[in-house]
């Protein structure tokens, strides 16, 4: 199996964990790093990730999440065909930034793409490319 995680994704451990629901989105993702780490689950990355998280003004969050590159087993450069797919994706809704993040994620052949956005997950709901999902979903859909 093989997962995309936006920033949003990648940065949720850093949110204030005094909400239950951003709390329980925390516990969630650091499941699914776990299970990246034993190699049950690929992780793909793509330049989309690497520009994003260049610009967080925080280095100890920048470091943290640049860190997740060396355990991706792709990372997606920018090509004709992942542009072609986010402006495919523009047409259903979604920002600029979404659709090169979630064209990126069909590049790599991921099943899942997982983000906190609910309003980028209500609009990936009309895309058949790719299942898309918070972690908490995914946790619950993927483990017994």
């Amino acid at each position: 199996m093989r997962i995309y995680l936006d920033n949003c994704c990648f940065n949720r451990p850093f949110d204030d964990q005094s909400q239950v629901r951003i709390l329980i989105e925390t516990e969630a993702k650091l499941r699914i790093q776990e299970r990246v780490a034993t190699g049950e689950i690929e992780l793909a990355w793509s330049y989309v990730l690497d520009y994003e998280n260049a610009a967080n003004p925080f280095e100890e969050r920048r470091v943290a999440v640049a860190a997740w590159k060396n355990r991706a087993v792709i990372d997606v450069n920018e090509t004709p065909e992942v542009l072609e797919t986010a402006q495919d994706l523009l047409t259903i809704g979604l920002r600029s930034k979404d659709a090169l993040h979630v064209a990126c994620a069909v590049e790599a052949s991921c099943q899942y793409f997982l983000t906190t956005d609910d309003a980028l997950l209500k609009k990936l709901q009309h895309y058949d490319g790719i299942s898309g999902l918070d972690p908490t979903a995914f946790i619950r859909s993927t483990e017994p």
